[in-house]
C-alpha cells in the first residue's frame, strides 16, 4: 500500500493531480484567450479608468465559464451575470473541454497508481481524490480573480465556483477517468 494513502484511499496522488488539472487548465485558457482579452474593450476601459490591465483577471473568469460557473458583476462596465464563452465570438466553445479533458486524465493518472486487485466502486473513489488538489484552488482562484472597484466587484460566483468548479466537476470527471484506467489494465 502506497504512504499517500489514507483509508485506503490515494490523496497526495489525488491532491497533485488535481492541482496539477486546475493549474494547468488555467494556464490553457490564458494561452487561449489571453492576446483576445488583453485587446478586449473591456480590459482596456478598466485600464483607462483604473490602470491596471487585467487579463489575468477576465482569464479567470473565462476558466470559471469554462466550469459552468456564471460571471457575476455590479460594475458599470459589466453588469448582471453571464458567460464570457457563450457571449462573445472570439471565444471558442472548444474551452469547456480544457477542464474536462484535465480532470479526466488527473482521473486516469490516479487509477493507473491503484492496485490491480481493487474494483470499479475503489477506483471511483480513487478518482475522486482529484477533488483534494482542485477545490482549494477553485475557491482561492475564484477570490483571486474577483475586481474591485468603488464597492462594486465583478469575478466568478463564489458559491457556483466552489461547488461545481472545485468539487463536481473534479469528483466526477476524476472517477471517471480513474474507472477507465481501471478498466483498460492488463
Amino acid at each position: 500500500m502506497s504512504t499517500d494513502r489514507f483509508g485506503g484511499l490515494p490523496l497526495g496522488t489525488g491532491a497533485i493531480a488535481g492541482a496539477g488539472a486546475y493549474l494547468l487548465g488555467y494556464v490553457f485558457t490564458y494561452l487561449l484567450v489571453g492576446s483576445e482579452i488583453r485587446e478586449s474593450a473591456v480590459n482596456q476601459v478598466f485600464q483607462v479608468f483604473g490602470g491596471e490591465d487585467l487579463t489575468y483577471e477576465i482569464v479567470g473568469w473565462v476558466f470559471y465559464n469554462a466550469h459552468f460557473v456564471s460571471t457575476v458583476g455590479d460594475l458599470s462596465v459589466l453588469s448582471g451575470t453571464g458567460n464570457l464563452i457563450t457571449e462573445f465570438e472570439a471565444f471558442s466553445p472548444i474551452l469547456y473541454l480544457v477542464p474536462v479533458a484535465l480532470l479526466f486524465i488527473a482521473g486516469l493518472a490516479v487509477g493507473r497508481r491503484i492496485p490491480g486487485e481493487q474494483d470499479y466502486g475503489d477506483a471511483a473513489a480513487a478518482g475522486a481524490t482529484v477533488v483534494v488538489g482542485y477545490l482549494p484552488l477553485a475557491v482561492i482562484g475564484a477570490f483571486l480573480v474577483q475586481v474591485q472597484s468603488g464597492g462594486s466587484s465583478v469575478g466568478p460566483d463564489l458559491l457556483l465556483g466552489a461547488i461545481l468548479a472545485g468539487l463536481v466537476y473534479p469528483a466526477v470527471l476524476g472517477a471517471l477517468g480513474s474507472v477507465a484506467a481501471f478498466a483498460t489494465q492488463s
